[in-house]
C-alpha cells in the first residue's frame, strides 16, 4: 500500500471522504492499516515508534500534550523530535502562534476547533456552535489556524451546517468527528470503535465490538490460572519431576564432599 502524505491528502481534497482512527497500540495501529484505514492520530509519547512501524503507510497526526510548550520554540523542537520518531503531523491545540511557528519551519500541523478537551474548562463538554454567535467564534478560529500554516483541522462536535462551511471554504483537510458527514475524514477514537471504553459513550460514537467485556473474560481468566498455580502447589502437585533438573549421584557425591571444604 502506497504511504499516504500530506501532499496528497491536500491534492485529492473534496474528492473523497476519507476513515480516521485514533489508536493507542502498535497492535490497534496494524488493525486499522489492515482494514484500509490510512489516516491514523496518537499520542507523541513512547507508543508513536510501534504505531509506526505497525502501520508504515499511514499518516499519522501525533498529539502534542496541551501545555507541554510554554514557548513556540519549545514546540517547534518537540514538532521535529515528533516527526524525527514517525510521525507526519503534530496535533496542537495550543494558540496560533504555536501553530504559526512549527508552520514556519515545515511542519505540518494539525489544529482543532469545536469542544477541544484540552480547553473544556471555558466550554464545558457539550456541542459548540448551536448559536449563530459562537458559530462565527468557532469560524473565526478556524481562519487564525489556516493563517497561521497548519495543514490539518479537527472539528469536533459542531453543527453540521458549521462544519460543512468551515471544510468549505478551508484548503486544510477537516477531521470531523461528531460533525455529520460533511468534513473530509470521519474520525472516531479506537476505544469507541473496539468497545474498549469502560465509562462514558460520547453521542456521536458508534460501537463495533466490546472488547471490555472480552477483556473482562481474559482478566478472569488469569485470576483462574494463578488460583490453579497456588493450589497446585498447596498439595505438592508443582514441580513434578519433569520440571526439575539433578546430578547424577557420582556428581551429587562430589559436590557434597566438596561442600564440606567450603
Amino acid at each position: 500500500m502506497p504511504k499516504t502524505t500530506v501532499a496528497a491528502l491536500l491534492h485529492e481534497k473534496g474528492t473523497r471522504e476519507w476513515v480516521q482512527v485514533h489508536v493507542d497500540s502498535a497492535a490497534e495501529a496494524a488493525a486499522a492499516e489492515a482494514a484500509g484505514i490510512t489516516i491514523l492520530s496518537c499520542e507523541a509519547d513512547h507508543t508513536l515508534p510501534g504505531i509506526r512501524a505497525a502501520a508504515p503507510s499511514a499518516l499519522i497526526s501525533a498529539g502534542m500534550p496541551h501545555g507541554s510548550s510554554a514557548t513556540p520554540d519549545e514546540a517547534v523542537r518537540a514538532g521535529f523530535d515528533a516527526l524525527r520518531r514517525g510521525a507526519d503531523a503534530i496535533y496542537c491545540s495550543h494558540s496560533p502562534r504555536f501553530i504559526e511557528a512549527m508552520a514556519r519551519e515545515g511542519i505540518p500541523v494539525t489544529g482543532h476547533v469545536g469542544l477541544v478537551p484540552n480547553l473544556a474548562a471555558w466550554t464545558g463538554f457539550r456541542a459548540i456552535g448551536r448559536k449563530a454567535d459562537e458559530a462565527l467564534t468557532v469560524l473565526r478560529k478556524a481562519r487564525e489556524i489556516e493563517n497561521a500554516g497548519a495543514a490539518f483541522l479537527e472539528v469536533e462536535v459542531v453543527p453540521v451546517q458549521l462544519a460543512d462551511h468551515v471544510t468549505r471554504t478551508t484548503r486544510m483537510i477537516t477531521m470531523g468527528m461528531g460533525c455529520g458527514a460533511v468534513c473530509d475524514t470521519q474520525y472516531l477514537f479506537s476505544c469507541d470503535v473496539l468497545g474498549t471504553n469502560t465509562g462514558h459513550y460520547p453521542r456521536h460514537s458508534k460501537r463495533y465490538a466490546d472488547f471490555a467485556a472480552l477483556e473482562a473474560e481474559l482478566q478472569a481468566k488469569r485470576v483462574q490460572a494463578f488460583q490453579d498455580f497456588v493450589a497446585d502447589v498447596s498439595r505438592k502437585g508443582y514441580p513434578e519431576p519433569r520440571h526439575e533438573v539433578w546430578m547424577d549421584e557420582a556428581e551429587a557425591e562430589a559436590f557434597a564432599k566438596g561442600a564440606e571444604k567450603l
